[in-house]
């Protein structure tokens, strides 16, 4: 069996997330899927976006992820905003229902991709959010960042 290339990798990351929220804890969660959406989403057809985890009877699912239709997907096809159901240990799960309890803190998708064995993975972060001031102080940070590499090029 041929080892697949980086070409063929799929990542789909949520940049809002990182300027909305401040990442304190980052676990890899196995998703469960069906078929037409494995096929959709190895052609890179996802968003995160607008995706959010909550638990329910001590289960962790993310509702609200886009995963596109697939195109050759007859009346098997899935629907693209379904509630989907997160795999993770049970310790984990405990760990991370007991800091939900906490006040401000919420649990955000990141990034979602195919693994090395083919297996679909979702990041996800147990994050709290950022206050205008800091979204702004990121913003100042990327603008300095910017002009500083622009500066390097330049020389």
């Amino acid at each position: 069996m041929a080892k697949k290339t980086k070409e063929h990798a799929v990542e789909i990351n949520n940049r809002k997330a990182n300027f909305e929220y401040r990442f304190l804890d980052v676990l890899e969660a196995g998703i469960v899927l069906t078929g037409t959406e494995v096929k959709s989403l190895r052609r890179g057809n996802a968003n995160l976006r607008d995706a959010y985890c909550f638990f329910r009877k001590g289960e962790l699912y993310i509702k609200s992820l886009f995963i596109a239709e697939y195109d050759h997907g007859n009346l098997f096809n899935h629907e693209a905003r379904r509630t989907r159901k997160l795999l993770l240990k049970r310790n984990q799960l405990r760990k991370l229902e007991k800091q939900l309890k906490e006040k401000g803190l919420t649990i955000v998708p990141s990034r979602l991709y195919i693994n090395d064995r083919g297996f679909a993975k979702l990041e996800i972060a147990l994050a709290q959010g950022k206050k205008v001031y800091d979204k702004r102080e990121s913003i100042k940070q990327k603008d300095v960042k910017r002009d500083l590499d622009r500066i390097k090029k330049m020389y």
